[in-house]
């Protein structure tokens, strides 16, 4: 089904390369002159931190292994072309890198003659098929600083890149299919359905570079069976995977295609997600890291008017497709991989953000998060620095969160008890921190008929985690308010404590708390009377909890009660903002009021 979509999507694809062909760097150009006695090397090799961009061109490529790895035909690395050998790691050559290099040229050579005699008219083909086949390559001096895996792109004398040339994309397709092919085997292929040439191996690779890796950067293969204990019935290569010539290369031109486009892809620190439809659809995916106020208001919206996924699929059954890839050395990891449709993953999206979005209190809106500040807030906190610490989010959890958002799966077991833990470590609570913790606590995400924890303060919520940290935060601002210049509050010092055992640290504090008010009353009595109240309906509330409050809450109830104590904080926020514009449209109303007016 990956390799079927892939090829269908190669069917209307723009920019889709010649067969085998792919882009690359050149760092050496050869030129021939017209009477194909002499060549010339042009330099095209950028210098080090040079902002010019480097010479890049389509040329032949191929899946190449093994000890004796065949040419590419007219744009190969000067090993290939010139026999220019290896240099070990000490810096020596030995002979045999010498007769390797050797022979990788002369079998480049006969590659390249073998097209130019297909090609009898064309005096720039036939000037470079006289300067080969008279020794020429041999004879050439490699220039200082060339190194055996420089690329070298062979030019006409009229300046013409031959490789570009139609009979040399028609050559270069059919020898990689005579290469590839199960000895001319045909069958009916699994991705097509019709009967064709089957392939031995998949003859094109995933681009070096194209997926991110901790390690070196190489090519990879998606369908790799290299060894018996890889295949089915002990078997080797493509044999019980039969795929015929074109299916494989389109689809694998499709996805390189994907990955090279910014529009498509998702890179992360280890994998890279890519997306496409199956007819032309509007870009959902991109809300997810960049969630402006009008798309997501689309999503949401569509939410509301169709809740049902099943009736917004019917709706529009587009297919989308996402592709989730990973490096395991020479060979592609396939971490995740979505079939659904446009109208389902509206769907999905705008239930993502409905269930994560977080009441902001100062500004009295509602936030939604983007997917990568989600990753972020999961990992360490640097109070030095005033940020996240980079890289420091649980490995993996980045593609965990990026399905979940896609699919309305539930949060990956791991993420609560994680970040509870950084919570706790950090003392940090911020708009993407109880984003994360409303989606832990949602129920069951993937049935339309429940719902997960409130975005704004929930008057209703009787979860005693969620009670004990509404009290909590109260308490706090009891402590706020009397002091002002306190430079570490209770939360500062008892919050840990606080949520995991709640009912000896509130007893304490309510207890505290009585100076606290004794003060407010003296000094703020406004305050005091809005605060005294606030923290008896707390109270009250907890007492109404069968066996009063608890003394030990669980990792979920915990959860709750960071909820509970932040929305708390977010409702007080926005009831001092109200406070304090009243009193500066009461004071902007008197000055208007006292204001002398003009005599006519």
């Amino acid at each position: 089904m990956l390799l079927r979509c892939l090829a269908e999507y190669a069917d209307r694809a723009e920019g889709l390369p010649p067969a085998y062909y792919r882009t690359k760097t050149i760092q050496w150009v050869l030129q021939v002159e017209a009477d194909g006695t002499t060549a010339r090397l042009h330099a095209q090799r950028r210098a080090k931190g040079s902002k010019e961009k480097p010479l890049q061109t389509l040329a032949p490529d191929m899946y190449r292994s093994g000890k004796t790895p065949p040419p590419y035909l007219l744009v190969d690395t000067a090993q290939f072309v010139l026999g220019v050998p290896k240099t070990a790691a000490d810096g020596t050559v030995s002979d045999t890198a010498i007769q390797e290099a050797e022979r990788r040229r002369d079998e480049y050579a006969a590659l390249l003659l073998s097209w130019a005699a297909e090609v009898p008219e064309d005096p720039g083909v036939q000037a470079v098929a006289t300067f080969v086949s008279c020794g020429g390559l041999g004879r050439m001096k490699p220039p200082e600083g060339m190194a055996h895996s420089d690329n070298i792109a062979v030019m006409s004398p009229d300046s013409r890149w031959l490789h570009s040339l139609a009979s040399a994309q028609k050559a270069w397709a059919s020898w990689v299919r005579n290469r590839k092919a199960d000895g001319g085997a045909r069958d009916v292929c699994l991705v097509c359905e019709q009967e064709g040439e089957l392939l031995a191996t998949i003859p094109e690779s995933v681009n070096a570079g194209a997926i991110p890796t901790s390690g070196q950067s190489r090519k990879a293969q998606l369908v790799s069976i290299n060894a018996a204990a890889h295949g089915r019935g002990g078997v080797v290569q493509l044999v019980n995977t039969p795929i015929c010539e074109l299916c494989g290369s389109r689809s694998m031109a499709a996805l390189n295609l994907l990955l090279a486009d910014d529009r498509h892809r998702r890179r992360t620190a280890e994998s890279v997600t890519v997306w496409w439809t199956r007819e032309p659809a509007d870009p959902l995916f991109d809300a997810l890291d960049h969630p402006t106020e009008e798309t997501v208001a689309r999503l949401v919206d569509s939410l509301h008017t169709c809740p049902d996924p099943i009736t917004a699929e019917r709706l529009d059954p587009n297919g989308y497709y996402a592709l989730t890839l990973a490096l395991n050395n020479a060979r592609v990891a396939v971490l995740d991989w979505l079939n659904t449709t446009v109208g389902r993953l509206r769907n999905h999206l705008g239930a993502w953000f409905e269930d994560h979005k977080v009441f902001d209190g100062w500004s009295g809106s509602y936030r939604y998060l983007p997917l990568w500040h989600l990753v972020l807030a999961s990992g360490r906190w640097d109070d030095k620095a005033g940020k996240y610490a980079p890289r420091s989010a649980p490995r993996g959890l980045e593609d965990e969160l990026l399905h979940a958002a896609l699919t309305r799966g539930p949060m990956p077991a791991r993420l609560l008890p994680h970040l509870l833990q950084r919570i706790r470590a950090d003392r940090r609570i911020d708009a993407p921190r109880t984003a994360l913790l409303r989606l832990a606590l949602h129920p069951n995400r993937t049935d339309k008929e429940q719902t997960g924890p409130m975005p704004c303060l929930d008057d209703a919520n009787q979860e005693p985690g969620y009670l004990c940290g509404r009290a909590f935060a109260v308490l706090e601002a009891i402590q706020r308010s009397a002091l002002p210049e306190i430079n570490a509050t209770i939360g500062d010092k008892f919050f840990g404590t606080a949520m995991t055992a709640p009912a000896a640290v509130l007893t304490n504090l309510r207890n505290g708390a009585n100076g606290h008010l004794k003060r407010l009353r003296r000094d703020k009595k406004g305050t005091y009377y809005a605060l005294d109240a606030r923290l008896a309906d707390s109270f009250a509330a907890l007492a109404r909890i069968e066996g009063g409050i608890p003394v030990l809450l669980n990792t979920r109830q915990q959860a709750w009660f960071v909820l509970g104590y932040e929305q708390q904080r977010a409702a007080d926020n926005a009831a001092r903002a109200a406070h304090k514009a009243a009193q500066e449209r009461k004071l902007a109303e008197a000055d208007r009021s006292e204001a002398p007016t003009t005599p006519a």
